[in-house]
């Protein structure tokens, strides 16, 4: 793949968080009544983005409990992201624990706040050194290809499409004088969300991208990094799947708070219970018995479509992918 491609490819993980939240903003704009024109409101939403992009670190620690790491808390971890930022040629991020127990990573951060990289409890309690190492490594890559700053951009289009698009059928129904003008809006407006759906289908598409490029990037800098984030997925998967389980079981609220930003993670917890079912990890819980099988395994026609509409790609793909790597 040529260098122009592979650097398009490197996406960061905030669509989700964009787009929801400006949806809310639009409406609470469409049903106000401002008398908004629709350059005012593409100004607004480009303001809105980039504030908030600015600011998410904040909300991000705050919702996943995400403290620095002091250099005496664990040097080992310490030293392991200074060796890897050095074979990155990046500038070392700062270390974050997130206090919670599912097991997953993230990178993250903004001119505000410089470059963060989380990993949470349950991941240091799961996972072994050699496994920790390589999800390391594949944050590093999010940060090294800024992967942030390009989904700042990609992102905008298709928010940009959809809000304008919801005021303009909003207006053509419920506001208009003239019944014509207003219908002609209303089409308009319901094209424009159209046209945003491909565009995000599009933007999903290269999240997958940017998920094989960051496991490529781990496998670049660890050594015998292909084998050692396999099981480490395998790993979060599964215990991701007993959390999900064990929570809606004791009917606990928290999961929901917790995959607020789940684009950001490794692996997307919400789809935890899936991955587990196609990796069998209800027969064996043994890493490399579960891989082994995972490696064995063709995608149904289902699990190629499902795949379409998911910011991480299928565990299946991902864990072929990477022993083309090994």
């Amino acid at each position: 793949m040529s260098v122009w491609k592979l650097h398009f490819s490197m996406i960061g993980t905030l669509a989700v968080i964009f787009g929801l939240s400006t949806l809310v903003f639009t409406v609470i704009l469409t049903l106000a009544d401002v008398g908004l024109g629709i350059i005012t409101i593409g100004v607004l939403v480009v303001i809105f983005n980039i504030a908030q992009w600015l600011l998410s670190p904040y909300l991000v620690g705050a919702i996943y409990k995400a403290k620095e790491m002091g250099p005496n808390e664990n040097p080992e971890i310490h030293k392991m992201v200074k060796e890897l930022s050095l074979k990155s040629k990046i500038s070392p991020p700062k270390l974050m624990l997130a206090q919670i127990p599912m097991p997953n990573a993230f990178a993250y951060g903004s001119p505000l706040t410089g470059n963060r990289v989380a990993i949470t409890q349950g991941l240091l309690k799961s996972l072994d050194k050699g496994e920790v190492e390589a999800v390391i490594g594949h944050e590093l890559g999010h940060l090294k290809h800024r992967d942030v700053q390009i989904m700042m951009t990609v992102s905008f289009l298709p928010a940009l499409f959809y809000y304008i698009g919801f005021s303009l059928m909003f207006s053509g129904m419920v506001g208009g004088r003239n019944r014509s003008s207003g219908g002609n809006n209303a089409i308009i407006g319901i094209a424009f969300m159209a046209f945003s759906w491909i565009l995000n289908m599009f933007t999903l598409y290269l999240s997958r991208l940017r998920e094989y490029y960051a496991d490529r990037h781990s496998v670049s800098i660890v050594e015998n990094g292909a084998e050692k984030l396999s099981t480490g997925l395998v790993t979060i998967v599964n215990e991701s799947k007993n959390q999900n389980r064990y929570r809606r079981s004791h009917n606990r609220g928290e999961q929901k708070s917790n995959t607020s930003f789940k684009t950001l993670f490794i692996s997307d917890p919400d789809r935890a219970e899936t991955d587990a079912e196609e990796l069998h990890t209800d027969k064996t819980t043994n890493k490399k018995d579960l891989l082994r099988d995972a490696l064995s395994k063709n995608l149904t026609g289902a699990e190629k479509f499902a795949e379409l509409f998911s910011t991480h790609p299928n565990i299946i793909k991902r864990l072929k992918a990477l022993q083309t790597q090994a």
